[in-house]
């Protein structure tokens, strides 16, 4: 089972936080399971503060360090994600034209993304309709991607 630093209710369900002494490493969506566990240091506190304020207000900036873990291709995809802005969409292949690969392997990257939300995943669309979010293009994840654009703005 994992070790979180903090276990947070939120609109979309319970989050999992996981971070070093200074910097987010992960977060995960979690089953009812789980049971809340307040943050008990300071950055995991900033962390779920920083949460709470985008669940408040969509349009909200992180300002946390992170620590991505993933291949340097993942990661250069990730850096683009994090160039989106709330309220703001792109496609899989506009993307993958722009850093020029395929829509699958952007899709690929974004499934194995560790830290949802803030390194914003569910901004990425297909063609048509919403894609897939975290490996699934139904149920309970595809769901709350549709609530991440919906809170931002976004009208499919």
């Amino acid at each position: 089972m994992e070790t979180y630093a903090a276990v947070v209710k939120s609109p979309v369900g319970l989050l999992g936080v996981k971070n070093t002494e200074d910097k987010l490493t992960g977060i995960d969506f979690l089953s009812v399971n789980h049971k809340p566990l307040p943050p008990k240091v300071a950055f995991t506190k900033e962390v779920v503060s920083q949460l709470e304020h985008y669940f408040a207000d969509p349009t909200f900036r992180f300002n946390l360090p992170i620590m991505l873990q993933g291949t340097p291709f993942q990661r250069v995809v990730w850096k683009q994600l994090r160039k989106i802005p709330s309220g703001v969409t792109a496609e899989y292949g506009k993307l993958a034209e722009k850093i020029k690969t395929s829509a699958r392997a952007i899709g690929n990257a974004c499934r194995r993304n560790p830290i949802p939300i803030i390194v914003p995943c569910h901004r990425v669309l297909a063609r048509v309709g919403l894609g897939g979010f975290a490996g699934e293009t139904e149920g309970e994840l595809l769901a709350i991607k549709h609530w991440l654009l919906t809170h931002e703005g976004y009208d499919s």
